[in-house]
């Protein structure tokens, strides 16, 4: 029965196919020597020969011979060993196998759990090394289960990986058996559990990676992706810049009548992609990154800001659909921008007033809010919708109504 057990244990531990045989031998030399220490007190006298070919395994066990035996675990009487020959001297090492039922059936159920512990080791050890080498990497598997925080993928050899809902691009939703692409995120070991693998299809990095996989220009890198930013599910911007003058960087990119963006987009759930020409100067790519809105001027803000000056119909076009645009603009650039508001030149010669002059008529704090906006003038909020200075500013619709009224009776004769 003992016999049966280590077999199939050592069959098991043979059938891994991640690990060198060197690896495997001193495993199993570690596990029996664990054993031969619990039974014996020391196995450091112990020679451990194994055939892992035929899931077998001899064991000698070496003691000193002796006049006098003052511990049994190393030493053995001339009076025994030389009991039917005058084979063996003092000084002598004699050496006798030791039979697996010697262990006990505990002991051998020891060997087989011991054992067993150490394969899942290493077969955890193995997984987590496969995937921290691929992370960044994208990875395409099969939905097995769905729950409300978190989608279960398997791989090709059914290992489980992780895809958060904050991982997951908004609105998106997965049925057992559908093939999900992602970015292979992080690989944690928790708990000395199976790694937890955790896949991602917001990052700006899965984006980058699919430019690589459709525009074959980035991958043998012909044309180089300088930076990406995206709101998930709603917009994001690819800035690129190619070192050859013959290859045009964007269209390479949009390819041939949208061919090659269009399978991007798709897989981001029809998420709009913005792809502009990098360049280290901030003001050209303040204006690429703005586009399709014009810009008047760009002048420093406060601090580190930068404000962009725009005439009232382009500053809804450069903030964006829920301000959007400037968002990414400002995440692009690397420092936030501020959208202002520029006259026309013949309302420039009309009256005009500062907000800050109604300081008396209008809470400071308001006026700061419409500021935020790009409104620092009376003319330039009663340019506004009231619905839509309600919302840019975040303030109640009755506010809203008594500062236009403030601001009318201004320009009233």
């Amino acid at each position: 029965m003992e016999k049966t057990e280590l077999r199939d244990a050592f069959a098991e531990f043979k059938n891994l196919k991640n690990i060198d045989r060197p690896t495997m031998m001193g495993v199993l030399e570690d596990v029996f020597k664990t054993q031969l220490a619990k039974t014996y007190g020391t196995s450091d006298n112990f020679d451990i020969i194994i055939n892992i070919d035929k899931g077998d395994c001899e064991i000698y066990r070496n003691r000193e011979v002796v006049e006098e035996v003052e511990d049994p675990n190393t030493q053995i009487a001339l009076a025994e060993v030389n009991k039917d020959s005058d084979e063996y001297e003092i000084g002598e090492t004699y050496a006798e196998k030791v039979e697996m039922k010697s262990f006990g059936r505990r002991g051998i159920l020891n060997i087989r759990q011991n054992l067993q512990g150490r394969i899942m080791d290493i077969e955890k050890a193995n997984l987590y090394n496969k995937y921290i080498a691929k992370i960044g990497e994208i990875f395409t598997g099969e939905v097995y289960q769905t729950w409300s925080k978190e989608v279960l993928i398997l791989d090709e050899d059914g290992n489980e990986l992780r895809l958060p809902k904050s991982e997951q691009i908004p609105g998106e939703h997965f049925k057992k058996n559908d093939t999900v692409k992602a970015i292979i995120k992080s690989v944690e070991m928790k708990n000395n559990t199976t790694p937890y693998i955790v896949l991602s299809r917001t990052s700006d990095e899965f984006l980058e990676k699919l430019f690589e996989q459709e525009v074959p220009e980035i991958y043998d890198g012909l044309i180089t992706i300088k930076k990406v930013v995206r709101i998930p599910g709603e917009r994001a911007k690819v800035a690129v810049e190619s070192y050859d003058e013959r290859i045009d960087p964007i269209g390479a990119c949009i390819g041939v009548k949208g061919a090659r963006i269009i399978g991007i987009v798709r897989e981001l759930r029809n998420e709009n992609i913005d792809v502009l020409q990098w360049t280290s100067n901030t003001q050209l790519l303040i204006q690429r990154a703005l586009s399709p809105a014009k810009i008047s001027s760009i002048a420093p803000g406060e601090d580190g800001k930068i404000k962009v000056y725009m005439l009232p119909d382009e500053v809804k076009k450069g903030i964006g659909k829920g301000g959007c645009n400037i968002k990414l603009a400002s995440m692009l650039v690397g420092q936030e921008i501020e959208v202002w508001r520029e006259l026309p030149k013949q309302d420039e010669e009309e009256e005009d007033v500062l907000l800050s002059e109604f300081e008396n008529e209008i809470d400071p704090w308001i006026i700061e809010r419409l500021q935020s906006i790009g409104c620092d003038t009376a003319k330039s909020v009663l340019a506004l919708s009231p619905e839509d200075i309600a919302r840019r500013a975040d303030l109640e619709d009755e506010t809203v109504d008594e500062v236009l009224d403030i601001l009318r009776s201004e320009f009233e004769e």
